[in-house]
């Protein structure tokens, strides 16, 4: 039994007491507090069809989805007295005027009449987008750039032409940093001109500027291929509720969420300075200031983990450092690398501290030169491998996670690498993912010391068995899913989410059998988290283009 495992059982017991009520809320015989039946001309009763009630004086938002019958319920235990908005999703369908339901003493009845969407397009999403337009594999895994920042549907209702694209639209995309978003652009320190590039970058715009221009309404009134919609969720797929809680600015960009001891949930803000805590009973949120110690450069917090102590760490990007957060105090310490090392490249992204009891030491990336950083806390001592240097071929360490003897395993982005740098030797030694040009991205460890990762052009979820050091992948059914990180719960199902699908997908590893999860509306997922203390495993995770944290919970 390792540690982690041991600590995840004494936190599972300490907040089973207090969370058991209201993880039960939702069992087959709990009283309704609304329900109704989902329906159209075209398709009679409707199954998959994600139903959201929202109070008008809340923050919260509460979603299921019909079953196979068309039903759809809220169990009583999820909205309190009011006056609800419903709101639906089904790509193609918009509802036949606004409802609203009165919810008090009794089960109130709202059934929700569906017609034909004017305009289906705008209801798409990224993955949807990508399957129906042409081009070649190549082309369309370029797009997966674009959706850092912002959704495909900016690129397809363009109307900028092959030219424009390379001379202007694709070079000045290029200096923004990624936590940049319409509303909110940040750009890159130092960042050269398109001339200044060399002849390479130029002809990469140039191809990509052209299928763009094929793909968008330059010269044309309509989109030259036809755009289908997935289909809806169904069986499984529907045993779900969704909470989600707004945050108090729309430019907030929710990027990693994560639950401490005491069931509170923080949040990283990707292009501020700040990470945030909402209360998950009331919603109520407070935003802590991380502090800018380089003025000139991009803000934004990216990694958000805990550490054994109740400490949360996180990685502090273009400022070039990692710090610790005390939620008793409320203090940040920071830890910095090397002056040789602070370059106006540096970007710390990803700490892992989890395992620092072990020796003292936590880890971090540098991907401003694919580097790793060790940090001794009690010297302040800092250690640097550069493993890539000077091997002639382009790298990018993403993600670095330690597993129970504090070693260090790092994703490089840009090939199909993992590394692992021994605790004690330093030795690295790196291990090939078998599909080529798999892009690992984000990964956690679980307590019988596998490495988890979403491979994010692979579309598939791998798994690192760091004793045997065999590899396994498991490829997510929906296409261009793009997993960006992956968690293992308690009960062996793995769970990912996608910047382009907007469903969740839930592995069960011993059979390899997929349930995806279409969330309430369009959410940019990056890092996800597993709450284990739950009757069931409860996901979680941040809408970073959309201003709000999603929790999950299965019915079945």
């Amino acid at each position: 039994m390792t540690l982690d495992h041991l600590f995840r059982g004494a936190v599972r017991r300490a907040l089973l007491c207090l969370l058991l009520a209201p993880a039960l809320a939702f069992a087959a015989d709990e009283p309704v507090a609304l329900q109704g039946d989902v329906s159209s001309a075209e398709e009679g009763k409707m199954e998959g069809v994600v139903v959201s009630a929202k109070r008008a004086d809340s923050t919260i938002s509460v979603s299921v989805v019909s079953d196979a019958k068309g039903h759809y319920r809220f169990p009583r235990g999820r909205l309190a007295a009011g006056d609800y908005g419903i709101v639906i999703r089904a790509v193609g369908y918009d509802l036949e005027q606004p409802v609203t339901a009165a919810v008090g003493g009794k089960p109130a009845r709202a059934d929700l009449r569906l017609k034909k969407a004017a305009d289906r397009v705008s209801q798409m999403t990224n993955a949807e987008l990508m399957v129906s337009m042409p081009g070649s594999e190549r082309d369309k895994r370029n797009l997966l750039v674009c959706v850092t920042c912002h959704t495909l549907q900016r690129v397809i209702h363009s109307k900028y032409s092959a030219e424009q694209f390379t001379t202007i639209i694709l070079p000045r995309m290029q200096r923004y940093v990624n936590q940049s978003m319409p509303g909110a652009p940040q750009v890159r320190k130092g960042e050269r001109v398109m001339e200044e590039r060399g002849e390479d970058r130029i002809e990469i715009y140039k191809e990509m500027g052209a299928f763009l221009a094929s793909i968008n309404l330059h010269d044309r009134d309509n989109w030259t291929y036809e755009v289908k919609p997935f289909a809806r969720p169904t069986g499984a797929a529907t045993k779900v509720i969704y909470t989600e809680y707004d945050l108090p600015r729309p430019l907030i960009q929710p990027h990693d969420v994560v639950l401490d001891s005491k069931g509170m949930v923080w949040y990283s803000n990707f292009g501020e300075q700040n990470i945030g805590r909402v209360d998950p009973k009331t919603g109520a949120v407070k935003e802590f200031n991380v502090g800018i110690s380089k003025p000139e450069f991009p803000t934004g917090i990216l990694a958000l983990r805990n550490d054994r102590e109740g400490k949360l760490w996180l990685g502090n990007m273009y400022q070039a450092s990692i710090a610790r957060f005390d939620p008793a105090t409320e203090k940040f310490n920071f830890y910095r690398p090397a002056k040789e090392d602070d370059l106006p490249s540096t970007q710390l992204n990803q700490v892992a501290a989890m395992n620092s009891g072990v020796d003292g030491k936590v880890w971090a990336q540098n991907s401003g030169f694919a580097g790793v950083h060790r940090f001794d806390l009690a010297t302040g001592k800092v250690e640097t491998w550069a493993p890539f240097k000077d091997t002639g071929t382009v790298h990018n360490i993403y993600d670095v996670i330690s597993d129970s003897h504090n070693n260090a395993f790092f994703t490089d982005f840009r090939q199909q690498e993992i590394g692992r740098i021994d605790a004690k030797t330093g030795k690295v030694t790196l291990y090939t993912i078998p599909t080529k040009g798999a892009s690992p991205r984000r990964g956690s460890m679980d307590d019988r010391d596998r490495l988890w990762f979403g491979e994010y052009r692979g579309h598939k979820i791998g798994m690192l068995d760091t004793k045997t050091e065999d590899i396994k992948e498991w490829t997510v059914p929906t296409p261009f899913s793009a997993p960006y990180d992956v968690v293992l719960d308690r009960t062996d199902h793995a769970w990912t989410g996608s910047m382009t699908t907007d469903r969740v997908a839930r592995l069960d590893i011993k059979t390899g059998k997929f349930t995806e999860y279409l969330l309430p509306r369009e959410t940019n997922i990056r890092r996800v988290f597993v709450d284990d203390t739950t009757p069931r495993p409860t996901f979680w995770v941040g809408s970073n283009h959309g201003a709000s944290i999603v929790k999950l919970e299965t019915l079945q």
